[in-house]
C-alpha cells in the first residue's frame, strides 16, 4: 500500500518541496520532460535516478551530450533514461552511434529492460503519432507491436508517453494517452510506471495495483514548475 506526503528541504535561501511516495529500501528520484533545461534542476538524494524523455529541445547531438554529461556526473548509484518525442538523435543515429555517446554507469532503454537490485526495468522511447516527431507511431497494430515487447514480470516500466485517461489530460481538457498502452499496463500490471510528454498531466496516482507517475518537469509554456518525484520501492 502507498501514500503520498509532502517533504520540506530547507536549505539558506530555499525551500525544495518534493513529492514522495512511500518507502521500502530503494529511492528513485523520476524525472521527465527537461527540454534541455536539467542545470537549472535541484534534485533530491537518491539511489537511482530515472528520466522518461525528452532530455532535448530538437534532439541535436550537442543537445544530447550536454544532458549526458550533467546526468552522468549526478550522484546516483544508478542512472537510467529513455529518449523522447523530441529527442531525434536516438531514432536517427546508428546503433553503435548512440551506444558510443552513452556514458559508464549510465542505461540507456529502447524497447529494452534492466535489472537493478532485483527491480525489472522497461523502458520505450514510443509515443502515438503526434506532427511527426521522433519515435512516433499510428495508433492500433503499428504502436501496439512495441507494448506486446513489454515483459510481464516487470517492476518498473518507463514509457515517454501516458496511457489512455492516467494523467494525460491537455490544457485544451483532452486526454491523449495510448489506450493500447493502457491494455498492455493493464495485463502486465507494473508496480510502478513513469511517464511524461504531457506537461499538464504531472502528478501520480494509484490505479489497479500500479502506481503511475507523470514525471514531467516543465509546465505547458517550457517553465520549470514541477518537482521531481521520490519513490521509495
Amino acid at each position: 500500500m502507498f501514500s503520498c506526503f509532502i517533504v520540506l528541504e530547507f536549505s539558506k535561501f530555499r525551500v525544495h518541496e518534493y513529492i514522495i511516495i512511500k518507502s521500502i529500501n530503494l529511492r528513485i528520484v523520476a524525472i521527465s520532460d527537461t527540454h534541455g533545461q536539467h542545470q537549472s534542476l535541484t534534485l533530491p538524494k537518491g539511489d537511482l535516478l530515472i528520466h522518461a524523455g525528452d532530455i532535448s529541445g530538437l534532439g541535436r547531438a550537442s543537445e544530447i551530450k550536454s544532458f549526458l554529461d550533467w546526468f552522468a556526473a549526478q550522484d546516483f548509484t544508478y542512472k537510467v533514461f529513455i529518449a523522447g518525442n523530441h529527442d531525434f538523435f536516438f531514432e536517427t543515429s546508428a546503433k553503435e552511434a548512440v551506444d558510443k555517446i552513452i556514458p559508464p554507469g549510465v542505461d540507456y532503454l529502447c524497447d529494452s529492460s534492466v535489472e537493478i537490485e532485483n527491480l525489472q526495468i522497461w523502458g520505450s522511447p514510443i509515443t502515438p503519432w503526434f506532427h511527426d516527431w521522433a519515435f512516433n507511431r499510428s495508433r492500433g497494430k503499428d504502436i501496439s507491436k512495441h507494448w506486446e515487447r513489454i515483459p510481464k514480470d516487470i517492476d518498473v516500466l518507463i514509457t515517454h508517453g501516458p496511457p489512455l485517461g492516467i494523467l494525460d489530460e491537455t490544457m485544451r481538457g483532452e486526454c491523449v494517452g495510448c489506450e493500447d498502452l493502457l491494455d498492455r499496463v493493464n495485463t502486465v500490471k507494473p508496480k510502478h510506471h513513469i511517464f511524461g510528454h504531457i506537461h499538464e498531466g504531472y502528478g501520480s496516482l494509484s490505479k489497479n495495483g500500479t502506481q503511475f507517475i507523470n514525471a514531467s518537469i516543465l509546465d505547458a509554456g517550457y517553465v520549470i514548475r514541477n518537482k521531481p518525484v521520490v519513490l521509495d520501492v
